[in-house]
């Protein structure tokens, strides 16, 4: 059986000791995994980010898998080559899991890609 046909949450599993290898530390959660995305599409490799630059990190890793499905649409890079995305369209009504789960299929569909 593939991956892909298990239930979410085992692919989500898989997905983290996959990191854990290639990081050589097992993200906590989802906000470490689109952290690390934000990272990777910022493009300026592993550094000392403020608080906030963690934050925007985070909204550009959520931005990026979002567009996958074109919630967001990628807009430009500033002059210090930070992404910046602009909401295409509302995301599906939901609770905080259904808005979670949202973001774990997304960021699966990311790293099969990647």
């Amino acid at each position: 059986m593939n991956i892909e046909d298990q239930p979410l949450e085992i692919q989500w599993e898989h997905l983290l000791n996959n990191l854990e290898t290639l990081i050589g530390k097992k993200p906590g959660d989802l906000n470490g995994v689109l952290f690390l995305i934000g990272v990777q599409e910022l493009g300026q490799g592993a550094k000392r980010f403020t608080k906030e630059q963690k934050q925007d990190l985070m909204h550009i890793g959520i931005c990026k898998v979002l567009s996958l499905s074109s919630y967001y649409l990628f807009e430009y890079k500033d002059k210090e080559g930070w992404p910046h995305y602009k909401l295409n369209r509302a995301l599906p009504p939901g609770d905080v899991l259904k808005q979670e789960a949202l973001l774990k299929m997304h960021v699966i569909e990311y790293f099969k890609n990647s």
